[in-house]
């Protein structure tokens, strides 16, 4: 759901490539003949769901993929969009359901490809993922036992990326100002004009100040690691364990959108986890300790790490909305692709801000504590 490198782009294009031009690309890069192909929805980038022709006597292969071209500004950070890939590739090697590219025939996991000669004849970054199966967390009502299994994700993931994950491209992930790392909420600064005058803009600017008293100066003592970053409701993928209509049980089948990848720390990922999981949910302040439970049973954050989740989330939140409105004001075409989180994003932030911290925390800690007691023998 984020965009753009350590700012919002200025200069970005999005690639506007044809169905024609996808075919001839998918066979000239990749040596794969399409059957056929449809848009996926998209906001920087341009994605594709490609069905391929098996080749004949081919031992292995899929057929089905996800093409990525990736926006002219993106496209000219290689190490980064190589990181990216690499993570995937690592994961699924550890068992993680993650997409893996299918290599161009020049035996490389992405290669830069020119445009459309009208847009000033742009470079864009491409990469054949395989299509993981299943139905987006979004379109589902999720239930308590999906939440604790997402954050029980959010911790494996970071926890294998950061103690197993080494490859030189690795040290891209160093994204200072990228203004979705979620240390960077005091640079929402620069964009808070996007609200106008009323009643959000006052409660986002209390979120910034408190973010810099509370949580700048104790960064230090959370511990480090690498963040998938954007674990949203849209790009995780589910499907169904059980048969059960009544009380379904869900696996997690897709992990998708690697883009907002960084260096962090733990407890961002179980904020930003919590954060999007109460988007859609009839119970939005009661997600927060299912999740927690989740994350906690694989990595038990200390008390420090805890007394920040109150802040971590509602600085999510105030990213999410402060950044989407800033982008539609200059993108009004895609004003409802953007404003998805700001649907009930507002509604969310105000009830926790209206609740206060405490009050908040004593239901995440409870039910947290709730789980950790049935695990006792």
């Amino acid at each position: 759901m984020s965009s753009g490198n350590d700012h919002q782009p200025q200069t970005l294009t999005k690639p506007a490539l044809g169905e024609k031009e996808v075919t001839e690309l998918v066979d000239r890069v990749f040596g794969l003949k399409v059957c056929w192909i449809r848009p996926l929805p998209s906001y920087d980038d341009q994605n594709f769901h490609v069905h391929v022709s098996r080749n004949k006597g081919a031992a292995e292969g899929a057929d089905e993929y996800v093409l990525k071209i990736t926006n002219s500004e993106d496209s000219q950070e290689p190490d980064l969009i190589e990181a990216q890939t690499r993570a995937m590739m690592f994961l699924n090697a550890e068992g993680f359901p993650s997409a893996t590219p299918h290599l161009t025939k020049d035996g490389n996991i992405m290669s830069l490809e020119s445009g459309d000669p009208g847009a000033g004849n742009k470079k864009y970054m491409v990469r054949l993922l395989t299509y993981l199966p299943g139905t987006p967390l979004a379109k589902i009502a999720a239930n308590t036992q999906i939440l604790y299994e997402i954050g029980k994700l959010a911790a494996s993931l970071d926890k294998a990326l950061s103690e197993k994950f080494h490859h030189p491209s690795v040290k891209s992930l160093h994204r200072g100002q990228f203004i979705w790392n979620l240390a960077n909420v005091p640079l929402l600064d620069q964009y808070i004009y996007a609200l106008g005058q009323n009643k959000y803009r006052g409660i986002v600017e209390q979120v910034i100040e408190q973010f810099k008293e509370k949580i700048i100066p104790k960064l230090s003592s959370f511990r480090a690691c690498i963040n998938h970053g954007d674990l949203n409701d849209h790009n995780i993928l589910v499907d169904s364990s059980s048969a059960s209509l009544e009380n379904p049980q869900y696996r997690v089948s897709g992990i998708l959108d690697f883009s907002d990848m960084s260096y962090g720390y733990y407890v961002f990922e179980v904020a930003i986890a919590i954060m999007y999981m109460m988007i859609e949910s009839p119970d939005p302040l009661g997600v927060g300790g299912h999740v927690l439970a989740g994350f906690e049973s694989v990595l038990p954050l200390t008390e420090e790490e805890r007394g920040a989740l109150f802040l971590l989330v509602s600085g999510r939140f105030s990213q999410s909305l402060v950044i989407a409105a800033h982008t539609a004001l200059r993108y009004p075409e895609n004003e409802e692709y953007l404003m998805i989180t700001a649907k009930t994003g507002w509604k969310h932030l105000m009830a926790m801000c209206e609740l206060g911290q405490a009050a908040v925390e004593k239901r995440w800690f409870e039910t947290a504590a709730a789980y950790a007691d049935r695990a006792e023998p």
